[in-house]
């Protein structure tokens, strides 16, 4: 396992801790023109849920390797967190604005993996 798939499996556990929904791993490692290589998105169901995620994520992965987020934005609102982990980019949204933008349809060529729901 790489570095950056170590990063994305832990970003994933600290989504699931806090009941994140819909996660969805995008691997942008083959686009020629990709930001990064990879896009973790997942949704809650309100400011409180996505900050609450948002959180776990920054604990847990530095808690369990000692990764930080080089930045992060979107805590004023809540309805939109994004995290740069350099090559991983982390989206955490709120339902309505994950429709909104739509963002895994902008990299629809790209290989989506998309995780169930725990319950």
């Amino acid at each position: 396992m790489t570095e950056n798939e170590q990063i994305v499996t832990k970003i994933v556990e600290g989504i699931q801790e806090r009941k994140g929904k819909e996660i969805a791993v995008v691997n942008l490692t083959k686009l020629k023109e990709a930001p990064c290589s990879y896009f973790v998105i997942c949704e809650g169901d309100s400011n409180v849920h996505v900050n609450s995620i948002a959180l776990s994520i920054k604990d847990y992965v530095r808690e369990q390797i000692s990764v930080k987020p080089y930045a992060t934005d979107g805590f004023e609102n809540c309805e939109w967190i994004a995290m740069d982990y350099g090559q991983i980019i982390v989206h955490v949204f709120q339902r309505h604005i994950r429709a909104f933008y739509d963002i895994e349809h902008l990299w629809a060529d790209a290989k989506i993996k998309r995780l169930e729901n725990i319950l």
